[in-house]
């Protein structure tokens, strides 16, 4: 055991003074022991890895490790997205895969995720075994040592995407696509190509630094973006995380396209032509559920973290879940955020109806929504204590507005009479408390903000 090693939200993630190939070769042999215990014995693993500068080195450390205690690897020819290495977990029949990546994170960090044979996101039984079984490498004889084998991710993910969507664009959408110079370059623009989407490119050359910043795809990072779609030089603007499993969407008229609002766009587009339900977080907007209602069909209310959207996907055969962080998937394809393939997806929404005359519509059809969130440092150690003093602290009121329900899937969400809530929970990834508000005035959100960060130091 390793008390640095802890799998969190999406696996591990640290700096690289703690990121180090012992360390790896730990986790590589934790998740060639647990594949075992499963059942998998002597199976083949997928090892992916992102654009980092250290990314192809830790790769080969999980390859090494795995191969010695019987497993063949499959590795891509290059740093390819997230979501190509869970595909080609379904597209192979594989055991499982680990990816190397530290996903929005700066240079500094590295990470590593397991992803299990249904190619969707590994849950708490899977990531506990792993942590309990983390160990120095324990090698077979060699001659029961398995191999490595470079292989296509790309062309599998792509056929199957192409299939699904059925894209029929054939140059009426114009793209400005921005990879960050993440693992999405030379794949997402790839795809919307092949969909026959008009693509031009910025940040697209190899660079591990990622321009001395971080491949996250919020506003303040997408400046160039956002100018020069709302400047009139493209129908869509997208852009990838380091890892493409996630996407930002900017449009001409609103610039950069809020979460919530992509959510809503997209499964009302999908809702044209399919049936079936929405799966959501806690955390993300209740304009979901109006659209759903309005074509009779339900919504599934999750905690936050997409492997718990995953599994709500396959309980309720959704036709898309997602999350207000910007991760989505579609029925019939992996339970996997993907930003490669709902790229495309939205270049296809985009020519039936823009995406602005679209979230015009929805808006004026179910009402304004407004959203925000804030962060309160909290150390880890007290956080559970933190929600258990929270549950003796719910007012009658907030915010002058009555309280009609309490929902405790993932920290403390106040539904308030006049449709407005507020939800306070602990962050899965950082020393903090998270506040979220929805309403339908952005003053009103900021009301509500302040009076959940009030709850929170009434009892931190």
């Amino acid at each position: 055991m390793d008390d640095v090693i802890s799998f969190g939200t999406d696996g591990w993630r640290d700096t690289l003074d703690k990121f180090t190939t012992p360390r790896v070769k730990k986790v590589g042999q934790g998740v060639a022991t647990h594949l075992r215990e499963e059942g998998h014995e002597g199976g083949t693993v997928a090892v992916g890895y992102d654009a980092r500068e250290t990314s192809p080195g830790f790769a080969d450390d999980l390859a090494e490790v795995l191969t010695a205690n019987g497993f063949d690897v499959v590795m891509p020819e290059r740093d390819r997205p997230t979501p190509l290495t869970a595909y080609a977990i379904v597209d192979r029949d594989l055991a499982g895969a680990l990816m190397l990546t530290a996903s929005h994170n700066p240079p500094e960090y590295n990470g590593v995720k397991f992803i299990p044979e249904s190619g969707a996101p590994a849950l708490p039984e899977d990531t506990e075994s792993i942590e309990s079984n983390l160990a120095d490498p324990d090698p077979l004889p060699e001659e029961d040592h398995g191999e490595v084998h470079e292989v296509d991710f790309v062309e599998p993910h792509f056929e199957h995407a192409l299939e699904l969507l059925e894209p029929e664009i054939d140059g009426d959408v114009d793209v400005l696509y921005d990879a960050m110079h993440g693992s999405g370059r030379g794949t997402t623009d790839a795809l919307l190509e092949q969909g026959g989407v008009n693509v031009e490119r910025i940040r697209c050359e190899t660079d591990p630094t990622f321009g001395d910043g971080s491949p996250e795809p919020a506003p303040e990072y997408l400046e160039e973006l956002i100018e020069r779609v709302t400047d009139g030089e493209a129908d869509l603007g997208i852009a990838n995380d380091g890892d493409s499993d996630r996407l930002a969407v900017i449009t001409p008229e609103r610039g950069y396209l809020d979460e919530n609002l992509y959510y809503a766009a997209i499964y009302d587009y999908l809702l044209e032509s399919d049936e079936g339900p929405a799966v959501r977080t806690v955390s993300t907007t209740f304009l979901i559920d109006r659209i759903a209602q309005a074509h009779g069909q339900e919504v599934a209310e999750t905690a936050v973290g997409f492997k718990w959207v995953a599994q709500g996907m396959l309980e309720h055969d959704a036709l898309m879940g997602g999350e207000e962080s910007g991760g989505f998937s579609v029925r019939g394809h992996i339970r996997e955020k993907d930003g490669v393939l709902m790229a495309l997806l939205s270049a296809i929404a985009e020519s039936e109806e823009s995406l602005d005359d679209r979230v015009d519509r929805l808006l004026e059809e179910h009402g304004e929504i407004h959203q925000g969130k804030i962060g309160i440092e909290c150390p880890n150690d007290q956080k559970e204590r933190l929600i258990d003093d929270l549950g003796d602290e719910i007012p009658e009121s907030v915010a002058g507005e009555s309280i009609e329900n309490v929902v405790k899937i993932d920290g403390f969400k106040l539904l308030m009479s006049d449709g407005s809530w507020v939800l306070v929970r602990p962050s899965g990834t950082e020393p903090k408390m998270r506040v979220y508000a929805e309403a339908g005035s952005a003053e009103r959100v900021d009301e509500l903000l302040e009076a959940g960060r009030s709850l929170i130091e009434k009892v931190l």
